[in-house]
């Protein structure tokens, strides 16, 4: 990609009116040859199965990492763990007393079901463009070559949004910082996670362990979507995640309904009403103590009422009449830890329904914690409330004698993946980040204070003692971990630019 820029130049000079020099300065036009030139690789890069539950597809993602940033001119080193390795990359600069800035990528994936895409291989990069009746088209990827791209055309895969597409747009940034003589005045890391999908359960023991390895003085996670105007946008903290598994027994298996439907416990309907007895009617979480410690003070709520939110977008979006009670403003409800059911199973339905009772009802839960929040402490409350409810809980299977001692029995497994984090909006990362977008784009990014989302950066910030900030790029309805994962072209570009001008900013 050398020369590209004095090559767009040229091109616009010369008279050129495509859609590149016409609809943008100069620099922005270089912006979109990159990324043309780019596109290839990223195709190369979404092509390689990324499932860590599969080691051998990992192992490929490992080895293209480690090539095309050792072409970037990084020095590569595996941190091997009992599971994957994570991949450390890291340029040094000649300036002297320079800080260094760590880079977390995510490069696995969500697992695919390739019967609920819409396109033969969820792997294949697919180029599609919206028609009139608001379904996706697949188009030829050639036109991605071509003179006019359209920025609302999108391409179509896993990882495209979470997270391999900000990979390869850092890779391109790092061309073009390289190409146009631009040195970043700070030492660079990168740190690239293969488990993130996971959970990153090896993470937290390999931060501990490589801490001298990872030694950085800030911490930038390009990872998430941008706010939902689709903005600039600077996201100062995340929320944790526990998750909380919870079996309801009925009869040793299942029973003839009308047999014994008004005599065998039916596990779902018991479910049912302990799932209901957390929670009041606006869905705020009953159980004392859960919301301790939360303050939501005027100077923050001034903060969250900066974040341009739209309810009634969301609620449109979502296709919803409006949100719970647990707090007033869809910032505000981000700053709470939730208790989130996230799936329930017990016996069969649809066509496959049939006249029984139970024998099991399982619930899937997952609370995301906030800083505030100790996670062993909400999951003891959650377990107490069992109790509370009449419930003689186990982490295993009950006993014969068991079942027949005690008339309500659940099984209860929990556990934590990471923490919350939070930074200022402005510690030294912070402001850095708001003067790189401001000069990127012209206007001060949104600044958010947390994400609703989890990323596992926790363990970096304690135990390597280092401020992070998440700066997302990706189109907010890209479905991430869901079938027909996407990102929109303008959001690629966009990525690019914002990488670059972040490389550029001086520290």
């Amino acid at each position: 990609m050398k020369n590209l820029q004095l090559l767009t130049l040229l091109i616009c000079l010369s008279g050129f009116t495509g859609s590149i020099c016409a609809q943008a300065p100069v620099e922005d036009a270089v912006y979109w040859q990159y990324a043309k030139a780019s596109f290839p690789q990223l195709k190369e890069l979404l092509a390689i199965p990324n499932d860590a539950h599969f080691p051998e597809e990992i192992e490929r993602n490992v080895q293209w990492c480690e090539q095309h940033f050792t072409q970037s001119g990084f020095s590569t080193k595996r941190l091997e763990t009992p599971g994957a390795p994570l991949l450390l990359a890291e340029r040094k600069t000649n300036a002297k007393g320079a800080k260094t800035v760590l880079i977390y990528l995510q490069v696995d994936g969500q697992p695919v079901d390739p019967k609920f895409w819409n396109q033969e291989d969820p792997y294949r990069a697919t180029l599609k463009k919206r028609t009139a009746d608001g379904a996706w088209e697949p188009m030829d990827w050639s036109l991605l070559a071509s003179e006019k791209i359209d920025p609302e055309w999108r391409i179509f895969a896993r990882s495209t949004s979470d997270s391999k597409g900000a990979v390869n747009m850092f890779l391109t940034a790092v061309d073009m910082i390289d190409d146009r003589g631009e040195s970043p005045n700070f030492n660079i890391k990168v740190i690239m996670d293969f488990e993130e999908e996971m959970g990153s359960p090896n993470l937290p023991q390999a931060v501990r362990e490589y801490s001298e390895a990872l030694a950085a003085d800030m911490l930038i996670i390009f990872d998430g979507p941008r706010h939902i105007t689709n903005k600039p946008t600077l996201t100062f903290g995340a929320r944790g995640i526990s998750e909380i598994t919870l079996t309801v027994f009925g009869p040793n298996f299942p029973q003839h309904s009308g047999h014994y439907g008004n005599w065998a416990p039916n596990p779902a309907v018991r479910m049912s009403q302990l799932i209901a007895s957390m929670k009041d009617e606006n869905e705020r979480v009953t159980i004392p103590g859960f919301y301790d410690g939360i303050s939501i003070s005027e100077k923050v709520k001034r903060v969250l009422d900066d974040v341009p939110d739209h309810e009634d977008y969301i609620n449109k979006r979502l296709g919803v009449a409006g949100g719970t009670g647990v707090a007033p403003t869809y910032q505000e409800s981000l700053q709470y830890p939730s208790l989130n059911v996230r799936g329930f199973s017990s016996g069969w339905v649809g066509d496959e329904a049939r006249t029984i009772v139970p024998a099991t009802a399982t619930a899937e839960i997952d609370i995301r914690l906030v800083v505030e929040s100790d996670p062993d402490r909400l999951i003891k409350l959650v377990r107490d409330h069992i109790v509370g409810q009449g419930y003689y809980v186990l982490d295993r299977e009950p006993t014969a004698g068991e079942r027949e001692t005690h008339p309500r029995i659940c099984r209860f497994t929990s556990s934590t993946s990471y923490l919350a984090f939070r930074t200022d909006f402005d510690s030294e990362v912070g402001l850095w980040l708001d003067r790189a977008l401001t000069h990127a784009f012209g206007e001060t990014p949104i600044k958010q204070r947390t994400s609703g989302g989890s990323i596992p950066i926790s363990p970096f910030v304690s135990e390597l003692g280092v401020p992070a900030v998440t700066v997302p790029t990706v189109n907010r309805d890209n479905n991430q971990h869901s079938p027909n994962e996407n990102i929109r072209i303008g959001n690629y570009v966009d990525g690019i630019k914002t990488i670059h001008y972040i490389l550029k900013e001086e520290l």
